[in-house]
């Protein structure tokens, strides 16, 4: 069976977003809630992971700050970007974590293709990013690469929650005041940033059309 979709239309402010999750994961761990895809956006802010380090932090009072109590580290979520959390029976699905995150990095992949983009994965790098060789090289001389989406799952008895973000169109310059996940040199992009009109309700169908893929019943 594949999952529920859900799409929430205006921004869910981050508490309620992961109350939500929370008893939905339960919900399903009671057998009365099928797995679920929930879209949706949030008001700016930022989310700490459980690798999240304080210097990372560059502007702590720019927006609200939350524990996500996720893999990962600091990620800025707000209007423009598609955030994809995923509720889903890891136990039914190989009890491999590793494989689960690959299949999710492999997805957002697959929809970026739709729009002829290429996702890279990087190793040591954690999310989904963009070559750009029309920009100016590292230091070190290697290309300039710009991330596009985040992922961090958390798992509450092998059920999935959290999940991916994908930048679709907005305000990069919120992703100022912090590290994004750690990482310093490269930076951050999006798909109209690449010059390609996509809205969000393009994202959403290109998610939806090639989820199976990857996550086949």
């Amino acid at each position: 069976m594949q999952p529920d979709w859900i799409t929430s239309d205006a921004p869910v402010p981050y508490p309620e977003a992961l109350a939500q999750m929370e008893a939905r994961v339960k919900a399903m761990q009671a057998g009365t809630a099928n797995e679920a895809i929930w879209l949706l956006e949030h008001p700016p802010l930022y989310t700490a992971g459980t690798s999240a380090r304080v210097e990372d932090l560059t502007d702590p009072d720019r927006f609200p700050v939350y524990e996500a109590r996720r893999g990962g580290q600091y990620t800025y979520h707000g209007p423009g970007q598609r955030v994809a959390y995923c509720m889903l029976d890891v136990a039914a699905r190989g009890r491999d974590v590793r494989a689960f995150v690959a299949a999710l990095e492999a997805w957002v992949i697959d929809a970026l293709a739709e729009f002829g983009l290429t996702g890279h994965i990087r190793e040591g790098r954690v999310g989904v990013w963009i070559e750009r060789p029309g920009k100016p090289p590292l230091p070190d001389g290697s290309m300039r690469e710009d991330k596009i989406a985040a992922i961090g799952i958390r798992l509450s008895r092998w059920i999935s929650f959290h999940g991916l973000s994908i930048n679709v169109e907005p305000d990069l310059g919120h992703f100022e005041g912090i590290v994004p996940c750690g990482i310093r040199g490269h930076g951050v992009t999006s798909l109209v940033d690449l010059g390609l009109p996509v809205t969000m309700g393009d994202l959403d169908a290109a998610l939806k059309r090639t989820f199976a893929r990857h996550f086949p019943d």
